[in-house]
Protein backbone atom coordinates (compact mmCIF):
# COMPACT_ATOMS: atom_id res chain seq x y z
CA UNK A 1 0.00 0.00 0.00
CA UNK A 2 1.33 3.40 -0.97
CA UNK A 3 1.51 5.95 1.85
CA UNK A 4 -1.02 8.80 1.86
CA UNK A 5 -0.11 12.46 1.83
CA UNK A 6 -2.54 15.36 1.98
CA UNK A 7 -1.51 18.29 -0.22
CA UNK A 8 -2.95 20.94 2.05
CA UNK A 9 -2.10 23.10 5.02
CA UNK A 10 -5.77 23.26 6.03
CA UNK A 11 -6.43 22.06 9.59
CA UNK A 12 -10.05 21.42 8.55
CA UNK A 13 -9.02 18.99 5.82
CA UNK A 14 -6.55 17.24 8.12
CA UNK A 15 -9.25 16.81 10.74
CA UNK A 16 -11.65 15.34 8.18
CA UNK A 17 -9.05 12.93 6.79
CA UNK A 18 -8.42 11.49 10.27
CA UNK A 19 -11.99 10.12 10.17
CA UNK A 20 -10.85 7.48 7.66
CA UNK A 21 -8.40 6.05 10.22
CA UNK A 22 -5.58 5.77 7.71
CA UNK A 23 -2.09 7.05 8.49
CA UNK A 24 -1.13 10.11 6.46
CA UNK A 25 1.28 12.99 6.34
CA UNK A 26 0.62 16.43 4.98
CA UNK A 27 2.54 19.11 3.15
CA UNK A 28 1.55 22.49 1.81
CA UNK A 29 1.73 22.72 -1.98
CA UNK A 30 3.15 25.92 -3.44
CA UNK A 31 0.96 26.71 -6.43
CA UNK A 32 -0.52 29.80 -8.02
CA UNK A 33 -4.26 29.72 -7.31
CA UNK A 34 -5.14 32.64 -9.58
CA UNK A 35 -8.15 31.87 -11.78
CA UNK A 36 -7.45 31.83 -15.51
CA UNK A 37 -9.34 34.17 -17.83
CA UNK A 38 -12.75 32.71 -18.76
CA UNK A 39 -12.25 29.77 -16.34
CA UNK A 40 -15.49 28.87 -14.57
CA UNK A 41 -15.67 27.81 -10.93
CA UNK A 42 -15.84 24.06 -11.67
CA UNK A 43 -12.86 24.21 -14.03
CA UNK A 44 -10.93 26.22 -11.44
CA UNK A 45 -11.37 23.80 -8.54
CA UNK A 46 -10.74 20.77 -10.76
CA UNK A 47 -7.48 22.29 -12.04
CA UNK A 48 -6.30 23.46 -8.61
CA UNK A 49 -7.05 20.15 -6.85
CA UNK A 50 -4.94 18.29 -9.41
CA UNK A 51 -2.22 20.96 -9.41
CA UNK A 52 -1.92 20.72 -5.61
CA UNK A 53 -1.50 16.94 -5.80
CA UNK A 54 1.02 17.14 -8.65
CA UNK A 55 3.00 19.86 -6.85
CA UNK A 56 4.06 17.27 -4.25
CA UNK A 57 4.77 14.40 -6.65
CA UNK A 58 8.52 14.98 -6.90
CA UNK A 59 9.06 15.19 -3.14
CA UNK A 60 6.63 12.31 -2.51
CA UNK A 61 7.34 9.61 -5.10
CA UNK A 62 5.39 6.36 -4.71
CA UNK A 63 2.64 8.04 -2.67
CA UNK A 64 -1.07 8.57 -3.02
CA UNK A 65 -1.41 12.34 -2.92
CA UNK A 66 -4.73 13.97 -2.10
CA UNK A 67 -5.37 17.44 -3.50
CA UNK A 68 -8.48 19.50 -2.81
CA UNK A 69 -9.69 22.99 -3.55
CA UNK A 70 -13.00 24.72 -2.87
CA UNK A 71 -14.89 27.79 -3.98
CA UNK A 72 -18.26 29.16 -2.99
CA UNK A 73 -20.48 30.43 -5.80
CA UNK A 74 -23.28 32.95 -5.32
CA UNK A 75 -25.09 33.36 -8.63
CA UNK A 76 -22.19 33.72 -11.05
CA UNK A 77 -19.81 35.25 -8.50
CA UNK A 78 -17.02 33.21 -6.93
CA UNK A 79 -16.70 34.00 -3.24
CA UNK A 80 -13.19 33.58 -1.94
CA UNK A 81 -11.93 33.59 1.62
CA UNK A 82 -12.91 36.95 3.10
CA UNK A 83 -9.75 37.46 5.26
CA UNK A 84 -11.43 40.19 7.32
CA UNK A 85 -14.66 41.23 9.06
CA UNK A 86 -15.92 43.68 6.42
CA UNK A 87 -15.59 41.27 3.48
CA UNK A 88 -17.13 38.45 5.52
CA UNK A 89 -20.05 40.69 6.49
CA UNK A 90 -20.60 41.63 2.83
CA UNK A 91 -20.52 37.98 1.73
CA UNK A 92 -23.00 36.83 4.36
CA UNK A 93 -25.40 39.71 3.77
CA UNK A 94 -25.29 38.98 0.01
CA UNK A 95 -26.09 35.31 0.76
CA UNK A 96 -29.03 36.19 3.03
CA UNK A 97 -32.23 34.50 1.86
CA UNK A 98 -30.52 32.88 -1.10
CA UNK A 99 -28.31 29.88 -1.81
CA UNK A 100 -24.58 29.42 -2.19
CA UNK A 101 -23.14 26.40 -3.98
CA UNK A 102 -19.81 25.06 -2.79
CA UNK A 103 -17.75 23.26 -5.41
CA UNK A 104 -14.99 21.09 -4.03
CA UNK A 105 -12.38 19.75 -6.42
CA UNK A 106 -10.81 16.48 -5.34
CA UNK A 107 -7.78 14.75 -6.84
CA UNK A 108 -6.04 11.52 -5.91
CA UNK A 109 -2.67 11.17 -7.62
CA UNK A 110 -0.70 7.94 -7.64
CA UNK A 111 2.75 9.51 -7.94
CA UNK A 112 4.30 6.13 -8.83
CA UNK A 113 2.08 5.57 -11.89
CA UNK A 114 1.15 9.18 -12.67
CA UNK A 115 -2.56 8.25 -12.74
CA UNK A 116 -4.79 10.94 -11.28
CA UNK A 117 -8.47 10.65 -10.44
CA UNK A 118 -10.21 14.04 -10.38
CA UNK A 119 -13.79 15.00 -9.56
CA UNK A 120 -15.85 17.98 -8.42
CA UNK A 121 -18.41 17.53 -5.63
CA UNK A 122 -21.15 20.18 -5.26
CA UNK A 123 -22.97 21.06 -2.05
CA UNK A 124 -25.58 23.81 -1.67
CA UNK A 125 -26.39 25.88 1.40
CA UNK A 126 -29.72 27.73 1.61
CA UNK A 127 -29.33 30.70 3.93
CA UNK A 128 -31.95 32.09 6.27
CA UNK A 129 -32.88 35.74 5.98
CA UNK A 130 -30.07 37.41 7.91
CA UNK A 131 -29.84 40.93 9.26
CA UNK A 132 -26.74 42.95 10.07
CA UNK A 133 -26.96 42.25 13.80
CA UNK A 134 -27.12 38.45 13.27
CA UNK A 135 -24.20 38.54 10.87
CA UNK A 136 -22.10 40.72 13.17
CA UNK A 137 -22.80 38.51 16.20
CA UNK A 138 -21.86 35.42 14.22
CA UNK A 139 -18.63 36.92 12.85
CA UNK A 140 -17.56 38.17 16.27
CA UNK A 141 -18.22 34.74 17.79
CA UNK A 142 -16.49 32.56 15.20
CA UNK A 143 -14.26 34.80 13.03
CA UNK A 144 -14.40 32.52 9.93
CA UNK A 145 -12.14 34.74 7.85
CA UNK A 146 -10.14 31.82 6.42
CA UNK A 147 -13.28 30.03 5.13
CA UNK A 148 -14.81 30.32 1.66
CA UNK A 149 -18.32 31.71 2.12
CA UNK A 150 -17.48 33.32 5.49
CA UNK A 151 -18.78 30.61 7.82
CA UNK A 152 -17.78 27.37 9.53
CA UNK A 153 -20.44 24.72 8.89
CA UNK A 154 -18.86 22.48 11.50
CA UNK A 155 -19.43 25.20 14.09
CA UNK A 156 -21.89 28.00 14.77
CA UNK A 157 -22.18 28.73 11.04
CA UNK A 158 -24.93 26.12 10.81
CA UNK A 159 -27.19 28.62 12.63
CA UNK A 160 -27.18 30.73 9.45
CA UNK A 161 -28.72 27.96 7.33
CA UNK A 162 -32.31 27.25 6.36
CA UNK A 163 -31.40 23.98 4.61
CA UNK A 164 -28.59 22.14 2.86
CA UNK A 165 -28.53 19.80 -0.11
CA UNK A 166 -25.88 17.52 -1.48
CA UNK A 167 -24.53 14.00 -1.50
CA UNK A 168 -21.60 14.54 0.88
CA UNK A 169 -21.72 16.93 3.81
CA UNK A 170 -17.95 16.67 4.30
CA UNK A 171 -17.48 18.42 0.95
CA UNK A 172 -18.83 21.57 2.60
CA UNK A 173 -15.85 21.56 4.97
CA UNK A 174 -13.44 21.06 2.06
CA UNK A 175 -12.68 17.34 1.66
CA UNK A 176 -15.43 15.09 0.23
CA UNK A 177 -14.77 11.87 2.10
CA UNK A 178 -17.42 9.76 0.35
CA UNK A 179 -15.84 10.38 -3.04
CA UNK A 180 -12.33 10.03 -1.59
CA UNK A 181 -13.17 6.57 -0.20
CA UNK A 182 -14.26 5.53 -3.71
CA UNK A 183 -11.00 6.82 -5.18
CA UNK A 184 -8.92 5.09 -2.51
CA UNK A 185 -10.77 1.84 -3.19
CA UNK A 186 -9.68 2.06 -6.85
CA UNK A 187 -6.11 2.26 -5.53
CA UNK A 188 -6.56 -0.85 -3.39
CA UNK A 189 -7.17 0.82 -0.04
CA UNK A 190 -10.30 -0.64 1.53
CA UNK A 191 -12.07 1.52 4.10
CA UNK A 192 -13.24 0.32 6.57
Amino acid sequence: MLPLVLASSSPYRRELLTRLRQPFTWASPAIDETPRPEENAEELVRRLAEAKARALSETHPAHLIIGSDQVAVLGEQILGKPHDFNRARSQLLAASGTRVTFLTGLALLNSASGECQVDVVPFTVHFRELDEAQVSRYLQAEQPYDCAGSFKAEGLGVSLFRATEGEDGTSLVGLPLIRLVQMLDREGIAIP
